[in-house]
């Protein structure tokens, strides 16, 4: 009998292991409840599903029908918004998801609206989207259109093919190549590591078309095109978009213009 209370309990403990290494978050928001994926895929059409992320991430992939409100906005704006979801619903579960198992912005958006909104009923769906996506890739959007086929998500293996070493990506940038920072406007506060020679260009909506205009010439030129961003997050999901619009030939800087100040200056100028 003690025997095998001993199993049990080692097997109590392995899990646990397992939980707080593969979600860390549940260790370190224990009070935040969590769902499921089998459950939320069960429940999604008697649910209103939240996405906490970036508008850019939202708009790029996306759990069908979810809607944003982005855990970065103002907590007045984040207030008004949720509550808003919660007047619309007043008897649903409010499900919040990010990226995956090891992104926090799910749990802090759902504590968010338990301690200061007083909310009931609002879980983390923790994950995350990636999951989601390969498993039903029909309750899926990516760019707009249902995803359908998960092949189209792109690997990290694949992302680290198109990822330089930021002092790699600096001393190779030359005639030959188009830069873009994608940073706004707030991030570059006139830092620019190219000196000016780069193209800057944000991911706005309100800039979409001068970078639409943007990637059309770099195709027209055949040219390699190297991409930045504030720490080298956001150049993930842009490479959706550069996919879609076909352009082959690209790289981004690894740990974006953040990683710049990480190399001896030494290192950078010409001998």
């Amino acid at each position: 009998m003690k025997n095998i209370i001993a199993i049990i309990l080692l097997s109590l403990s392995c899990q646990s292991l397992t939980a707080s290494t593969e979600f860390p978050g549940r260790t370190k928001y224990p009070h935040v409840p969590t769902i499921e994926l089998e459950e939320l895929y069960q429940s999604r059409n008697n649910v209103v599903i939240v996405d906490s992320r970036s508008t850019y991430e939202y708009e790029t992939l996306r759990i069908k029908n979810a809607v944003s409100v982005p855990l970065s906005l103002s907590s007045k704006r984040f207030a008004m918004k949720m509550q808003q979801i919660r007047d619309e619903n007043p008897n649903k579960k409010i499900i919040f998801y990010c990226n995956g198992h090891t992104c926090m912005k799910s749990y802090k958006a759902t504590r968010r609206s338990m301690n200061y909104l007083g909310f009931k009923n609002v879980y983390a769906y923790d994950t995350g989207v990636f999951d989601w996506a390969r498993k039903y890739p029909e309750e899926a959007d990516l760019l707009g259109d249902t995803l359908k086929d998960p092949s189209r998500l792109i690997s990290k293996a694949d992302f680290k093919l198109h990822t330089l070493p930021a002092e790699k990506f600096i001393k190779s940038a030359n005639e030959s190549i188009k830069i873009l920072d994608i940073r706004d406007r707030i991030n570059r506060d006139g830092f620019y590591i190219f000196s000016g020679d780069e193209h800057s260009i944000g991911l706005s909506k309100s800039e979409k078309t001068e970078l639409d205009q943007f990637l059309d010439s770099v195709s027209i030129s055949n040219k390699t095109l190297y991409v930045y961003d504030m720490v080298g997050k956001q150049v993930r999901w842009f490479q959706y978009y550069l996919e879609a619009k076909n352009i082959k030939k690209y790289y981004f800087m690894k740990g974006g213009a953040d990683a710049f100040f990480n190399i001896p200056l030494s290192r950078l100028l010409d001998k």
